[in-house]
């Protein structure tokens, strides 16, 4: 384990797929020119369509999706370990995937991860979010081995989950990524503490590049993309605009505060 950069590349993504690839990568090319050897991207990186029908009617199949083939080039070329935090791929005919690409820095993909937690609420304020009406929900954790930590994958409302951090972290995980697109109501209430909870609670790095400001549909993100650490402190934060923002990362960090918060290793079964 060594020290290494990483970084997240906070986006306001669109329903113009071709764009949202070109923004994405202009960032990437920066967090990669910064020295970053890690990035990672938002959920819905390069399409937000909140309609089923509209949605369904722009994305293809994972090995026809031109948002695989410009990123996994993209790692090659800059040579760095990529995760573009989610793509709507098509998942059957009436259903999507919001998964998870890893990229290595050959361009080829390391692991894929489905959101396992599907966002289906009603809001204060009349929001209301039927992710299942789009999506199918995954139904496993996957953790990727990068050359200087092993790494978890979630996606935005997994967050709310703590069991799936804690068995990420319990089978090895010191780093673990939250791509996200909360919603400016529960990022202004809830996404801080949640991140500095699951952090916490794991001992683990936790990178959580965001969605920010308003997009095209008048639909409002939080941003403050954040990179926390083992000990629950917050390394780098963004405001609302996309940008990068940049953290050393040190996984031996992680082992010290494991070893001394050791919660990881006292599981214990309770009955009701």
């Amino acid at each position: 384990m060594s020290r290494f950069t990483a970084a997240c590349v906070q986006l306001r993504t669109g329903p113009d797929i071709d764009r949202n690839i070109d923004m994405a990568s202009e960032l990437i090319r920066e967090a990669a020119a910064r020295g970053a050897q890690f990035v990672a991207t938002p959920e819905m990186t390069h399409l937000i369509e909140p309609g089923a029908k509209a949605l369904l009617a722009k994305i293809v199949p994972q090995e026809e999706d031109r948002g695989v083939k410009a990123f996994g080039a993209l790692a090659e070329k800059l040579g760095i370990w990529l995760e573009i935090g989610s793509l709507a791929v098509r998942a059957g005919p009436d259903k999507a995937a919001n998964r998870s690409f890893v990229f290595r820095p050959d361009g080829s993909i390391a692991a894929t991860y489905d959101k396992v937690h599907l966002f289906d609420v009603d809001l204060a304020g009349g929001e209301s979010y039927r992710e299942s009406q789009s999506f199918r929900a995954g139904e496993r954790a996957v953790l990727v081995e990068l050359p200087w930590a092993r790494l978890g994958l979630t996606i935005c409302y997994d967050v709310r989950f703590a069991y799936l951090y804690r068995a990420l972290a319990q089978a090895g995980a010191e780093l673990i990524t939250v791509p996200a697109a909360f919603t400016q109501v529960t990022g202004e209430a809830h996404w801080h503490i949640l991140l500095r909870a699951r952090a916490i609670e794991t001992g683990s790095y936790i990178l959580a590049p965001a969605q920010g400001g308003t997009h095209h549909n008048g639909r409002k993100t939080f941003g403050h993309s954040l990179i926390v650490g083992p000990w629950g402190e917050i390394l780098a934060e963004a405001g609302k605009d996309p940008c990068v923002i940049l953290a050393e990362l040190d996984p031996i960090r992680a082992a010290e505060a494991r070893a001394n918060i050791p919660s990881l290793k006292h599981d214990r079964k309770i009955l009701l």
